[in-house]
């Protein structure tokens, strides 16, 4: 049971990165789009799934509330204010993208909301996991960081490489969802974009052997490790030859691979921690009797219907946008 929850944790944080990560990423590429005719096929691009996306979201915090509340009671203190501020930015963007299409005079107020709720959110997140791959200040199980314990400088640089990443698949999706001009500025800001996050990629690489992240380490005494980059560094290969060949069939495919890559590196290094490095999956886990509770329920059915509802809609919605579609 613990081992079950462990990975069903892991895979929906998994599908929400991949998932609402590629329409964050849309609504921070809004600002820079040609005209009111893109920025609507933009919104076109993900109306029927980027409120799905966000289902697994829910599911990621209803698995460690129900399964891991040590770790809930641990992170949310911790985590109060930028969790405040990146479900606002969520709500913010979410009546926002609802609300454009109702107003012509105010409209530019509303694409501001979308533009600004994307941007906290992904930062938002992208500096919860630098604080969590950094460490919080935890003592007997309680953390004792106070209100902005979370907020080193490591930790902001990984909310803004998480904002160039979502940006990077924001553009995957549109460029491979689209023909016409939206195609083309997929394909213009795509470049800057790799370049941006590989820098990126560098830069914190730096830092942490600056800092000397104790992370790090599990890189040592597992030489395996290696592999996950390697299969990045693949993915950041296909990407730029699609790019250069303008090819975009397996542009956002790509784009996956890298945020994949880059998981499961975090979370095989942190094994068996599920708080780096103070509180391990098996300490953290509910009671067994709670533990199989949930799985007759949400273990058997919520789950497994979220999953083909998820399936399903990017299954009915496949293939590209026409050049006349646009979000009403």
């Amino acid at each position: 049971m613990v081992e079950f929850w462990a990975t069903t944790l892991a895979f929906s944080i998994l599908l929400y990165v991949l998932l609402d990560g590629f329409d964050l990423g849309v609504g921070m590429l809004f600002p820079f789009a040609t005209g009111e005719t893109e920025r609507r096929r933009m919104l076109a691009a993900i109306s029927p799934v980027w409120d799905g996306n966000e289902t697994w979201l829910v599911v990621s915090a209803a698995t460690l509330f129900g399964a891991f509340p040590m770790v809930f009671a641990i992170l949310l203190p911790a985590f109060y204010l930028p969790m405040f501020l990146m479900l606002a930015g969520l709500i913010l963007r979410g009546v926002a993208f609802e609300f454009r299409d109702k107003t012509r005079r105010f409209r530019w107020l509303w694409d501001a909301g979308f533009v600004a709720g994307s941007y906290v959110a992904a930062f938002i997140q992208g500096v919860a996991v630098g604080a969590l791959v950094q460490g919080l200040p935890i003592q007997n199980g309680v953390y004792v960081g106070g209100p902005f314990g979370w907020a080193s400088p490591f930790a902001l640089l990984c909310g803004a490489g998480l904002c160039i990443g979502y940006a990077m698949i924001g553009a995957c999706w549109i460029t491979g969802k689209s023909e016409g001009r939206l195609r083309d500025f997929g394909f213009g800001v795509l470049p800057k974009l790799i370049a941006a996050l590989l820098l990126f990629l560098v830069v914190v690489f730096i830092d942490a052997l600056v800092i000397d992240l104790p992370v790090l380490h599990r890189w040592i005494e597992r030489p395996a490790l290696f592999l996950c980059p390697l299969v990045g560094l693949a993915a950041f290969g296909v990407l730029i030859r699609s790019v250069y060949r303008g090819d975009d069939r397996f542009l956002f495919l790509a784009g996956a691979m890298i945020f994949l890559a880059a998981f499961t590196t975090l979370a095989a290094s942190f094994l068996p921690y599920i708080l780096p490095f103070s509180l391990t999956i098996q300490e953290a886990a509910a009671p067994l009797s709670s533990l199989e509770f949930l799985f007759w329920g949400a273990g058997l059915f919520v789950l497994p219907l979220t999953l083909a509802y998820t399936i399903a809609v990017y299954f009915i919605f496949r293939g590209k946008i026409r050049p006349e579609d646009s979000y009403r």
